[in-house]
């Protein structure tokens, strides 16, 4: 049967704990699939953000949504914008309140797209951070990391060094990874920690 893939793990992850009317955030939209399932587990009560620094990147996103019947959906406003100020694009009235926030870096996974732009550590540092102050205790954060193109692998480090940095009276965090391909995507999740 075989393990879960990582993209898979981090939508276990995410469905376990985000709840129906709640808002998430997709801080990388990309071709939309996570946009399109954090729609789904919000429901018609919940919203979603989601961020790309490309045109089209949203684009997909837009079409991947479009297939699908809008009652089921949660609201979702599309931002292109950088994830670092997903802080600015979020209402303060959900500032604490966000249930689950999903990365997914590198470049825009498209045949058309320039894969010359790409996330990079510093602006994903800082997203990180503010997907942390976002979130609401017992909310998520999953980040899938991609060792195998230019670059991918410093994000990486920088990502699990920050992780690893956290207070555990902050956050618990995870990493899920294949042992035999280093080069392969792995996923780090964190959990923010309930108030004692």
């Amino acid at each position: 049967m075989g393990f879960l893939s990582v993209l898979s793990f981090a939508h276990k992850l995410v469905s376990e704990r985000l709840r129906a009317g709640e808002a998430a955030l997709d801080a990388t939209a990309g071709t939309g699939a996570d946009t399109l399932f954090l729609a789904r587990c919000v429901g018609p009560k919940g919203k979603v953000f989601a961020f790309d620094i490309q045109e089209e990147a949203l684009e997909l996103t837009r079409r991947r949504l479009a297939k699908e019947p809008p009652a089921s959906l949660g609201e979702v406003s599309l931002h292109l914008e950088s994830h670092a100020r997903m802080n600015d694009c979020v209402p303060e009235l959900l500032h604490g309140r966000i249930g689950a926030v999903m990365f997914n870096l590198g470049y825009l996974p498209a045949d058309t797209a320039d894969k010359q732009i790409m996330t990079e550590p510093e602006s994903t540092i800082a997203a990180l951070e503010s997907s942390l102050q976002l979130l609401r205790p017992g909310g998520i954060i999953t980040t899938v990391l991609y060792t195998g193109h230019r670059g991918g692998d410093t994000e990486a480090a920088a990502v699990e060094a920050w992780a690893a940095s956290l207070p555990w009276s902050t956050a618990q965090t995870i990493v899920y990874r294949g042992l035999q391909r280093p080069d392969a995507p792995y996923l780090i999740a964190l959990e923010r920690k309930k108030p004692l």
